[in-house]
């Protein structure tokens, strides 16, 4: 796959590391078009620079990199995020994902696993560790099997147009993406999504995919 296309920002507290990333990455053709020492430059960079993927440490010294993941997807043009942590912890992994990550690496992977993880997560793959996509996998059935609160209400039937922005949005399209597809204005189409969330009573972009997937809204 050509890496034409693919920004990257690179999140990390560790200089040298974050400028080894960052260069290899260069050299693979990828456009890093920001590096970030903690989140709170992350999300403050993010919207200027406009990464398609975020390369996110989980140790960060103002804040943990799975609210950086969630602040980042709070967007309105949001990033894939890709983890990548020294840590291979259940915990870590299981609220990255939570947060939104699309994909989570340990730091001892090589760089060609890398550099074909960005490809995969800007391409809307999941992307894990080996070892670690069946814990995901796992926890996911978990809570499919979980049963539901009693007396839930029906949802709301939603428009023709919001169950089509709804269906790409869970494809991993952003509001850029899905208003050139759809041929419809930018805040046309965050509209439709700010509608959708108030009738299916959701918080943020990461419930709102997750409800889609349910649905069976992203095959």
């Amino acid at each position: 796959m050509d890496a034409d296309g693919i920004r990257v920002m690179v999140v990390d507290d560790h200089p040298m590391w974050r400028e080894a990333v960052a260069r290899d990455l260069a050299e693979a053709g990828f456009a890093v078009v920001a590096t970030a020492g903690d989140g709170a430059k992350a999300v403050r960079v993010a919207p200027a620079a406009r990464p398609t993927v975020a390369v996110v440490d989980l140790q960060l010294p103002d804040m943990s990199g799975v609210e950086v993941t969630r602040r980042l997807l709070a967007a309105a043009d949001p990033p894939r995020v890709l983890v990548l942590s020294a840590s291979g912890e259940q915990g870590d992994v299981l609220e990255a994902v939570k947060a939104g990550a699309t994909g989570y690496l340990v730091k001892s992977a090589g760089r060609e696993e890398l550099l074909d993880a960005v490809r995969r997560v800007h391409a809307g793959d999941a992307v894990f560790t080996p070892g670690l996509a069946g814990l995901v996998l796992g926890e996911y059935r978990r809570l499919a099997a979980a049963p539901a609160p009693a007396a839930a209400p029906k949802a709301p039937e939603l428009t023709p147009r919001e169950t089509e922005v709804l269906r790409l949005v869970a494809k991993g399209l952003g509001y850029k993406q899905i208003a050139a597809r759809l041929t419809l204005s930018h805040r046309t189409v965050q509209n439709h999504v700010q509608n959708t969330l108030g009738k299916l009573q959701l918080h943020n972009r990461v419930e709102l995919v997750r409800y889609a997937i349910d649905q069976g809204l992203d095959d």
